[in-house]
């Protein structure tokens, strides 16, 4: 909550924000059937079929969520990622496992099909993927087919990244490494590249912690990485134990096993992050993981906030941008394609409000820290007169060319979720 009204950060055009290409200033950003056709300091709106002018608004590249849960009707955790977009600028989202080998049919079929926000995904490595939630699906190990992921996997790669994997063991009961043992394998059938997503939290015991870390490979990540979730047992068997860093985790880090935040609505606690940062592992991604449960929850992990709490952690704006965007895009092997605003990539963009003013944050244990900035999503009134179809045109880049405005041209308003708000995040719709 805020202390005071906050005070918008003065700018007297669109700040364009691009970490891969250590971009920053005054920019207009042409879009044309879907791509980057220019970014320049001045594009003549004589060019521009359309203009939305941004003046004071921070421009960067569509945001990469790597940890969501996208499969509605699927379990009870999904939520339509469309409908995520105005609330954190997302334009890519990787479903977290939501789909094992017997359901992730259903998935791309009736979900990644008729999805505008452009979705990959980890196939679980239990068959049945969460459709069973809140029951643990992995209790019977049975439930992980290595052959069954494997060929899933295969047969999806054009949008499977690899094998998901929960190990904290109110899911995986007395199992130990087994689970993780079987979405490695799963990843090495299927082929080069495929890596394992690991989610911890809560797992058994201390020691299994560092074998869970000495397991991962180069380019496995390890999502939640700064949980504080306990164990069944109450006792705390994360990365940091007693305040120190378990050094498997410093040495999974330094062998390119990529630290994922997942924020979610019980997996991220600030005392874990503060000594794991200060310890030598800050996060290479900042996710959501955001869900049909933790969008609810005190900590609000909504991706744009999470940011923001990592701003109040000591990383600059670019940072927590690129761990938003281009960090992401090389973890699933689709950079210089997305996360980017280069010329040539899709029309991707997320339009925000950097926000100067006291902030208090919330992790999901209660630990509450202070900040002093913040980003906003940029909500518009939808003009009196403007049809969805004209919005949804606008946003798909099917017009000759249309501008993001740092400093001149009228607003117009972009595909309207709701009668008051208006979409944030841009996608050009290239694969």
């Amino acid at each position: 909550m805020r202390s005071q009204p906050p005070r918008r950060r003065a700018a007297p055009w669109g700040d364009v924000l691009d970490p891969s290409q250590s971009l920053r200033g005054k920019r207009d950003i042409g879009i044309r059937f879907g791509k980057i056709e220019a970014v320049d300091a001045d594009i003549p709106t004589a060019r521009a079929l359309r203009v939305l002018n941004a003046d004071g608004k921070l421009v960067t590249p569509g945001l990469v969520d790597l940890h969501v849960h996208v499969y509605p009707y699927g379990s009870a955790l999904g939520i339509p990622a469309d409908e995520v977009v105005a609330q954190q600028c997302t334009t890519t989202c990787v479903s977290a496992g939501d789909a094992g080998a017997n359901n992730f049919a259903g998935f791309r079929r009736h979900i990644v099909a008729q999805t505008r926000t452009r979705l990959y995904a980890f196939v679980h490595i239990a068959n049945i993927g969460l459709a069973g939630f809140p029951v643990a699906e992995l209790y019977n190990i049975d439930f992980a087919q290595t052959d069954a992921a494997a060929k899933a996997i295969a047969e999806n790669s054009d949008i499977v990244l690899g094998a998901k994997v929960r190990m904290s063991d109110n899911i995986i009961a007395k199992h130990g490494l087994e689970p993780l043992k079987r979405a490695i394998a799963a990843c090495e059938q299927a082929g080069d590249g495929m890596k394992v997503m690991c989610h911890i939290g809560g797992v058994e015991t201390r020691q299994l912690m560092s074998q869970i870390l000495d397991l991962l490979r180069p380019g496995d990540i390890l999502t939640h990485c700064y949980s504080g979730f306990p164990n069944l047992a109450g006792d705390f068997t994360n990365i940091v134990q007693d305040g120190k860093l378990l050094p498997a985790a410093l040495a999974a880090k330094q062998r390119g096993v990529i630290f994922d935040v997942g924020h979610g609505g019980g997996s991220f606690d600030y005392t874990v992050a503060e000594a794991a940062i200060a310890q030598g592992t800050p996060p290479d991604t900042i996710s959501s993981d955001i869900h049909a449960v933790s969008g609810n929850t005190p900590g609000m992990p909504y991706l744009t906030w999470v940011m923001s709490k990592f701003m109040g952690l000591g990383f600059t704006l670019e940072q927590v941008v690129a761990m938003a965007t281009i960090n992401p895009a090389k973890v699933i092997n689709r950079a210089p394609k997305i996360g980017t605003l280069q010329m040539g990539a899709p029309g991707d963009v997320a339009i925000m409000e950097l926000v100067e003013g006291p902030v208090s944050f919330v992790d999901t244990r209660n630990n509450k820290r202070d900040g002093k900035v913040y980003l906003l999503l940029m909500t518009r009134r939808r003009p009196r007169g403007v049809s969805d179809g004209f919005q949804r045109t606008a946003i798909t880049g099917e017009c000759p060319l249309w501008v993001i405005s740092g400093h001149s041209g009228i607003a117009i308003a972009m595909s309207a979720l709701s009668p008051s708000q208006t979409f944030v995040g841009v996608s050009g719709m290239s694969a």
